[in-house]
């Protein structure tokens, strides 16, 4: 599946991408991309989706990451210690990103050196153990058809985003129209060797129904301590994957915030969005609104559901959500004479969306967790609408 979502999506985004950055090189990307193909009620969709989804994308990765290295570090059933540990990581990556990136590239360089050296644990403990013990899963090339499986395939693709991330910062970047093209190639090659060998790895150190979706990176790792006889595996991997979920903020909130900061420059967001901090020149605003309702979500978004259904439900509606503005960017390609990617593309993210809406197993009731999902989108959209219509209709009065 790893394999099919880099082929069908991972490339086709990649040229998608390629090809847009070049012809649109300034600040804004998958919004201007989106604006110049279709209009600009579509561009503000598209923008108000792609940023609206780090709402949901980032309490879920919080809620992934500490959940793994809290049960690592015997705090796992403390929810008190839990939502701290969160709303830590999240506002060091936000004011990092307000003073600037001079400061915040650092945030997200310490996030990724931590991100590969846990991911790098895991990949050579899973070698060790293979060539002393062998694997605890039957390796098989085809894979076990059912629905809930099936489930899964949007968040592997999901995983395959985030090329698009960098091109919004184009009046940033130093000869976009070079420059991000090549650094979508090299990352998501590197991105697709790495999930690909951590899969196996894990596969190797648990079977798979011992694999929790929360905190299965921490199981492996213990797996894998108590089979080779190293007790400091888990803390390790624990510390390096809070500053691994630090770094992903930081590059996302730095990526994400000059998406309304654009659409706030035509006009169709309150003037607040347009403001740049008087010091720092970072639109420090569009950075605190997003941080403040990731905090709100961190709260809300496990109300009535478990640890890990509350977690999937974050995820589906962040792969919803930032699905949407795809199905614009692989338009925008077929438009722009981008037809094979983006035909691929368009029909990899029409099936995520509609698997976004397949529910866990252990759901415990299914129309509650689609009427979320549906009803969340719809208020969503709603919004988007009401606010659009407004600053439209300002426009033309001006």
């Amino acid at each position: 599946m790893w394999v099919l979502a880099a082929v069908l999506f991972f490339v086709p985004s990649a040229l998608a991408v390629a090809a847009l950055s070049r012809r649109f090189p300034e600040e804004g990307g998958i919004y201007v991309w989106t604006r110049a193909g279709f209009g600009d009620w579509h561009g503000f969709l598209c923008g108000w989706c792609y940023w609206v989804s780090n709402v949901f994308y980032f309490p879920s990765l919080l809620l992934a990451g500490v959940g793994m290295a809290a049960t690592a570090l015997g705090f796992g059933e403390n929810r008190t210690w839990l939502v701290i540990v969160c709303l830590a990581i999240l506002w060091i990556a936000s004011i990092t990103n307000i003073v600037g990136l001079s400061v915040g590239k650092w945030t997200g360089n310490l996030g990724g050196l931590s991100t590969f050296l846990g991911g790098a644990l895991i990949i050579v403990l899973g070698f060790l153990v293979w060539l002393r013990f062998g694997s605890a899963t039957a390796i098989r090339i085809a894979p076990e058809w059912n629905l809930d499986k099936l489930n899964f395939w949007s968040q592997i693709a999901f995983a395959f985003g985030g090329l698009e991330l960098g091109a919004i910062m184009g009046g940033e970047i130093r000869n976009p129209e070079k420059n991000v093209p090549r650094a979508a190639w090299i990352a998501g090659l590197g991105i697709a060797a790495f999930y690909i060998a951590g899969t196996l790895a894990m596969l190797v150190l648990l079977p798979p129904d011992r694999i929790s979706i929360v905190t299965g990176l921490v199981q492996a790792a213990s797996a894998a301590g108590a089979r080779l006889g190293i007790g400091w595996l888990t803390p390790v991997l624990a510390f390096a994957i809070c500053f691994g979920v630090m770094g992903q903020l930081g590059a996302w909130i730095a990526g994400s915030a000059r998406l309304p900061f654009v659409i706030g420059i035509d006009h169709y967001l309150p003037s607040i969005f347009s403001r740049l901090h008087p010091r720092y020149r970072t639109p420090h605003l569009s950075i605190l609104i997003l941080s403040a309702a990731c905090t709100v979500f961190v709260f809300v978004m496990q109300a009535g559901e478990n640890l890990r259904i509350g977690y999937q439900l974050l995820v589906d509606m962040t792969v919803i959500m930032y699905f949407v503005p795809f199905l614009y960017m692989f338009g925008a390609a077929w438009k722009y004479g981008q037809r094979a990617s983006g035909a691929a593309g368009l029909l990899v993210t029409v099936l995520a969306l509609a698997l976004s809406f397949v529910p866990p197993a252990d759901v415990a009731s299914v129309w509650l967790f689609e009427a979320k999902l549906a009803g969340g989108f719809l208020v969503l959209g709603g919004g988007a609408w009401m606010c659009f219509s407004r600053y439209e209709l300002q426009r033309k009065r001006a």
